[in-house]
């Protein structure tokens, strides 16, 4: 890593620059105005897509308090990083993404005009961006956390759970939430809709296609379906989902 001093952005302008993406296998241009005037939006940038603590927390946390931002006043969360559109891709469809808008740096350009372009080249990574989460209000930098300058990979405040803190301090952070489900179960459906009407966000495994029967048994104990699981804690059935609510 380079030995930068990282200068906070805020009170500035993202930098104006044009993002080459491959959409429906045809190639298009979307400039930073497209992405941010008008728009309250969360940027958090990463060292590249594929990489384990990009891949295993800071892509699926963002992805997954989504929802709680949108409801306090977030537009759109943009994940970027310098890499090309194909790896980008790639990774989305590797993800829990749809939340989530993937853009590809792969000139470095939108990161070398942050200030926050450093050198990877002893892991053999070229030019990759820090670290970094922003809120971005109709193209001004609001507020940025950038990751301590320090060898590594430090992932200690561009965190979606620090970012939500800093807009909604009072906002409930939804547990992890999982569903497993057979199809044509009333049952299933049933806890489905409570726990959508309660506004949660979950992960559905249904039989025969994520989940089986002999998992299912090895995971809750149960021979019925479905069965819930929020925040590591298995809650049972549609009728102990809705005792829980209660």
């Amino acid at each position: 890593m380079s030995n930068t001093n990282f200068t906070d952005k805020t009170g500035q302008a993202v930098p104006k620059v044009n993002f080459a993406m491959r959409v429906n296998d045809e190639w298009v241009n979307r400039s930073t105005d497209e992405l941010f005037k008008g728009k309250t939006v969360v940027v958090f940038s990463l060292p590249g897509a594929f990489t384990p603590t990009c891949s295993s927390t800071h892509l699926p946390r963002y992805n997954e308090l989504a929802t709680t931002f949108k409801a306090h006043g977030v537009d759109e969360i943009i994940c970027m990083s310098v890499n090309d559109t194909f790896v980008m891709n790639a990774w989305a469809a590797d993800q829990e993404a749809a939340n989530v808008t993937l853009i590809p740096d792969g000139n470095g350009q939108f990161t070398e005009g942050m200030g926050l372009l450093v050198d990877k080249a002893d892991l053999g990574f070229g030019k990759r961006s820090w670290r970094y989460a922003m809120l971005v209000k109709d193209g001004i930098v609001d507020k940025m956390f950038i990751e301590p300058n320090k060898p590594g990979d430090p992932f200690e405040v561009s965190d979606a759970d620090t970012m939500l803190s800093y807009i909604a301090p009072n906002a409930v952070k939804q547990l992890p939430t999982t569903i497993l489900t057979k199809p044509g179960c009333p049952f299933c459906a049933k806890a489905k809709a409570l726990l959508k009407d309660k506004g949660y966000q979950f992960e559905e495994l249904v039989m025969g296609k994520e989940v089986s029967f002999t998992t299912l048994k090895a995971l809750s104990g149960k021979e019925t379906w479905p069965q819930v699981f929020i925040g590591g804690k298995h809650i049972g059935g549609s009728d102990d989902l809705a005792a829980y609510f209660a």
